[in-house]
């Protein structure tokens, strides 16, 4: 009964931190995996109490496993490392802290504590909390993208055929849905007489500093935001949008 308690409880902390890794990173949480990933931590402490297994208790077998589940969970996208790297924060910040306070040391407890903000701080660049990553899936025939989209207060780029708010997604995710290539996408007047994609068209922008200029774009019907379905307005940028840390931007009222 002990060894059901100890998988059970390690299955549900784990999937508390992991579930806790992917939101203040900003990314989707993907219920399946988290739960694969949790299923693992579970089993491998449960295997720790078994006598001829206490090894795996050790720091490195540790590490190993918490890696394993990182990569379970989050998979080996380049946005992956910072989730990763956060859930081992967490993971080994939260042993420690139980330490401390097993031994009655509020001092101690209250600098780890601390530590773990300023980490989490420096980790997510000053996001955590904000609330201004959300989750992003757009499916067009037959090609589904997952991406993190900043809400962008600033961003003010709508249709001007219907006035709605355009979201922006980056090169790559643009050339899942659409096949178009990046010397297409840099150059939208071209690829819209070369390319017959039903419902492209191009809409007009202009950034802070820049000419004005057209990127192509279309309304997707299979789009959900922040966990809700809404056909939308999407552009296609010709480059990167956030690098690692989102792929697409939104206006604020999106």
């Amino acid at each position: 009964m002990y060894w059901d308690l100890t998988v059970l409880f390690n299955f549900l902390v784990d999937y508390l931190l992991l579930y806790a890794s992917a939101r203040l990173s900003g990314n989707a949480a993907r219920q399946g995996f988290l739960l694969g990933a949790a299923a693992l931590g579970g089993v491998y402490a449960g295997a720790c109490l078994f006598p001829g297994f206490t090894f795996l208790g050790g720091t490195l077998w540790r590490l190993v496993f918490l890696g394993l589940m990182a990569l379970i969970a989050f998979g080996p996208r380049r946005s992956a490392w910072q989730q990763g790297g956060l859930f081992l924060l967490l993971s080994l910040s939260l042993g420690g802290m139980a330490q401390l306070a097993a031994q009655n040391s509020p001092g101690r407890l209250l600098l780890c504590a601390g530590l773990l903000w300023a980490s989490c701080t420096f980790l997510l660049r000053g996001r955590a909390g904000c609330g201004q990553f959300v989750p992003l899936e757009i499916s067009r025939n037959g090609a589904t993208v997952h991406l993190t989209a900043l809400r962008d207060t600033g961003n003010t780029l709508t249709d001007p055929i219907t006035g709605e708010r355009v979201l922006v997604i980056d090169r790559d995710a643009s050339r899942a849905l659409t096949g178009l290539t990046p010397e297409q996408l840099e150059k939208p007047m071209e690829a819209l007489t070369e390319r017959r994609i039903p419902g492209l068209r191009l809409i007009p922008y202009r950034g802070v500093g820049q000419a004005e200029g057209f990127l192509l774009g279309m309304k997707v019907t299979d789009v959900i935001l922040g966990g809700k379905r809404r056909p939308s307005v999407v552009a296609f940028a010709p480059n990167s949008v956030g690098g690692t840390a989102y792929q697409a931007l939104i206006g604020g009222s999106v």
